[in-house]
């Protein structure tokens, strides 16, 4: 997109032109699918080792591309894409490919400070449209990018930059600002000039042994961010700043498909839910309270966006928003820290499209009921910290596509019945559970190990100084493996 190859046609956004050709190139084995979401989207891609020395052959012959990564490596005049691996130390600067597009840096452990860019390239980079400098020791942001006024795509994702400076208006051209995992908190007002941006991913999480509240941080916008009109993404914004009026300018931003609201008060729910209602062409919201135990109040949303696919709720729930047992294209949801008083599963079991459903400290009952019939389409299951939870009880013909099953710190936990019946799960996980819940499966003498002879993976895993203690309830060529333990490092369940 950021280079041209992808526009906009017959009503389509050029993001949906793209998601089009990926799946042609993948449809036709050229590129490989790395790293599927558990949605279904392609993460990441990979192409065969054969097809990558032709491409890579043909990228050099008609100066499409080039790499770095051996020191002396040559590179034609005419360049027009680079990448750079490794160190800066190994850039031969006798041969300036003053026409570059695009600049990418990848694992480079040098400072970027000492190894700046007009050091890199003196005759300047006046073409350059894409520039990422994902994970580069980076401190601060490099001031020589403002200049590079052509660009359109800027990633400085996990790095540790933590301001962004008022000549960023200078990039007009700008479409995609990628400060995921880097340390800025707050943008500048300025950040308001670049009427381009479609993709501002503003944001950063910290991953330990279990999921929690405080674990990611978010950013403060200047007010005025709705005239940016182009913006597609918008992620994770500040709500509780200038008394909730973020909230209301939101409405105006009715072009958004992927939205991520942070620390929501209680009463800017009426507000929000009126401004959501106008994002036709939603298809992923993720909203946090304040603080774990203040009210996300979502129940005055009458007509929620019908395309909506991804749905993220942080934070307490007075009662289950209605509109939710509605969302007939959901496919991901997860509930975190809502402590319901009613069994939220009556609600949820008849969502025809949903494949991952993730439920944290949801429910204060001590029983779930999967009943028959319910969640069709099924593929993974969490489950993590209800406290009040003595009993787990799957109908026969529940979930039926159920592949992941993870139960995770439901202390009171005694009995998951019906685990037989879901004859297509690979794997369960059982984390930080009693003795009293995993014993009976053992496959030593368990007297209900027959209920999970039929699943290839079943693991006990213990949060033990730093890591994962893994022990494995298979048995393999007729012997037990639960003696055999394997650490892991630290996890959370699933971000979202």
């Amino acid at each position: 997109m950021a280079e041209g190859f992808v526009i906009e046609k017959e009503g389509k956004t050029p993001e949906e032109v793209a998601e089009s050709y990926l799946k042609e190139l993948l449809d036709r084995s050229l590129i490989q699918a790395e790293e599927i979401a558990t949605d279904g989207r392609v993460k990441s891609c990979r192409i065969h080792d054969l097809l990558r020395e032709i491409v890579v052959l043909k990228s050099r012959e008609q100066n499409f591309a080039a790499i770095e990564k051996e020191q002396g490596t040559m590179w034609p005049e005419k360049v027009r894409r680079l990448s750079i691996f490794n160190t800066l130390q190994n850039v031969q600067q006798k041969r300036i490919p003053s026409k570059l597009r695009s600049l990418l840096i990848f694992g480079v452990e040098d400072s970027l400070t000492e190894f700046s860019i007009p050091k890199l390239f003196p005759r300047g980079l006046p073409l350059l449209t894409v520039l990422d400098l994902e994970g580069a020791p980076l401190k601060t942001f490099p001031e020589e990018v403002v200049h590079l006024l052509l660009l359109r795509y800027l990633s400085l994702r996990g790095t540790m930059v933590k301001q962004i400076p008022s000549s960023i208006k200078k990039l007009q051209n700008l479409e995609t600002f990628d400060l995921k995992h880097s340390h800025v908190v707050e943008l500048p007002a300025e950040i308001l000039n670049l009427k381009r941006l479609r993709h501002l991913l503003v944001y950063r999480y910290e991953v330990e042994s279990y999921a929690r509240f405080n674990s990611r941080y978010g950013v403060k916008v200047p007010a005025g961010i709705c005239g940016l009109q182009s913006l597609q993404k918008l992620c994770f914004v500040e709500a509780n700043q200038d008394n909730g009026a973020l909230v209301a300018e939101l409405g105006r931003m009715n072009q958004l498909r992927r939205l991520g609201i942070f620390k929501l008060r209680q009463e800017d729910g009426v507000t929000l839910c009126s401004s959501i209602e106008k994002m036709r062409n939603l298809r992923s919201l993720s909203v946090s309270s304040v603080e774990k135990d203040k009210i996300i109040d979502l129940t005055h949303l009458s007509c929620p966006p019908q395309f909506l696919q991804r749905l993220y709720l942080t934070g307490r729930l007075e009662n289950l928003p209605h509109w939710i047992s509605s969302l007939q294209n959901v496919v991901r949801l997860f509930l975190k820290w809502s402590r319901l008083k009613e069994d939220p599963l009556v609600h949820l079991q008849g969502l025809p499209n949903l494949v991952h459903l993730e439920l944290l400290q949801v429910y204060e009952g001590d029983c779930l009921h999967f009943k028959a019939g319910g969640f069709p389409s099924l593929n993974l299951l969490g489950i993590d910290k209800l406290d009040e939870l003595k009993l787990v009880i799957m109908d026969k013909g529940a979930m039926p596509c159920l592949e992941k099953l993870i139960i995770q710190r439901c202390r009171l936990l005694k009995k998951v019945s019906g685990i037989e019946h879901l004859q297509n799960l690979k794997l369960l996980e059982f984390f930080d559970m009693p003795n009293e819940l995993i014993r009976p499966f053992h496959p030593d003498g368990g007297e209900d190990h027959w209920k999970v002879a039929h699943i290839p993976e079943v693991y006990s895993s213990y949060w033990n100084g730093g890591g994962w203690d893994v022990s494995s309830l298979e048995i393999t060529d007729g012997e037990s493996t639960t003696s055999g333990t394997r650490r892991l490092e630290p996890n959370i369940l699933r971000k979202a």
